[in-house]
């Protein structure tokens, strides 16, 4: 009967230890990052509803969705890290800084994409 309760304390402890190094391990990100997070889903979102319009609609929201892009990325120029940081906070906040600015990338990609799916292609002739 000890032996199971010692047992049951260890697999409780080492599961809430491990439970607090993953936590530790993934530095949550601060306000203005989740904020701009959360703008960027905004923003995906946009983008999802024009590559489903067509026409005037389309050309609507994507104008709509550069704006946003626009807006998050004069956003992200004035995000700084926060005074006092440790060496390993400031390089955490600065991946989470990277991922956003990937995410604004991936998301000017996928514009472009849509905008060139719905031109036709004008060939010059000399």
């Amino acid at each position: 009967m000890k032996k199971t309760l010692i047992n049951t304390f260890i697999t409780t402890a080492f599961i809430v230890s491990l439970g607090f190094a993953t936590t530790y391990a993934m530095a949550g990100q601060d306000y203005f990052q989740q904020q701009m997070t959360q703008r960027l889903m905004q923003s995906k979102q946009k983008l999802q509803q024009a590559e489903a319009a067509k026409g005037v609609e389309q050309e609507k929201l994507l104008n709509e969705h550069m704006q946003m892009l626009h807006e998050n990325m004069a956003a992200c120029r004035e995000m700084k890290p926060k005074v006092g940081m440790t060496e390993k906070e400031r390089d955490e906040w600065f991946a989470e800084h990277q991922k956003i600015m990937d995410d604004l990338m991936v998301q000017m990609m996928e514009e472009h994409k849509v905008k060139m799916s719905t031109k036709p292609c004008d060939v010059v002739k000399n």
